[in-house]
């Protein structure tokens, strides 16, 4: 028995180490090496402070900005910790009531706007945590924007457009927009 437990315990701290350790400290040496923004967070920094990521959403509810993606996440949105859908079906009563919960509270914060809402403003990403809206959702938005603070609709459009991304690598995804990333620049406006 002894001739068989200690080699295979010697196994077990070899490939532990190999495995727990030296493998993952390479990699993320790698990464921070050849990536070193992305490594770290892909982090935005605005006058010395981190104030998110370009990964992950963050809860904007003051009229005066652009609103992302509702998050599944709990207890508080955007929650990285409790990244994951909701797992509701379109034909569960709890999503069909939080979805017309959401269309409401777009319709009260701009009364006057007539077009169709985006699907993207009303239900969740896959892991909750989604920091883009597509570029419908954003010109739905605009003009409750525009009117809030003052700017001229055009130049809230110029604003949009110069923060959307396009496809990734042409092909991949959609157009979508940055909401953090534009509304920091909406602040930094004029």
């Amino acid at each position: 028995m002894k001739t068989l437990l200690r080699p295979a315990l010697s196994l077990f701290v070899l490939l532990s180490l190999i495995t727990g350790l030296a493998y993952p400290f390479l990699v993320t040496g790698l990464a921070k090496t050849a990536f070193p923004e992305k490594a770290s967070g892909s982090l935005i920094v605005k006058d010395g402070k981190t104030v998110g990521s370009r990964l992950i959403g963050q809860n904007f509810s003051d009229p005066k900005y652009f609103w992302g993606r509702p998050s599944a996440t709990g207890p508080m949105p955007y929650n990285a910790a409790a990244s994951g859908g909701s797992n509701q079906g379109p034909l569960n009563p709890a999503l069909v009531d939080a979805v017309k919960g959401r269309i409401e509270a777009l319709k009260a914060a701009d009364p006057d706007n007539t077009r169709p809402i985006p699907a993207d403003l009303v239900t969740a990403s896959a892991s909750g945590l989604d920091p883009h809206i597509s570029p419908a959702a954003a010109a739905y938005q605009a003009g409750r924007i525009a009117r809030l603070r003052g700017i001229e609709p055009a130049a809230l459009d110029a604003l949009v457009a110069q923060h959307t991304e396009g496809r990734q690598w042409s092909i991949f995804g959609e157009p979508r927009v940055s909401v953090l990333e534009l509304n920091l620049a909406l602040d930094a406006y004029r």
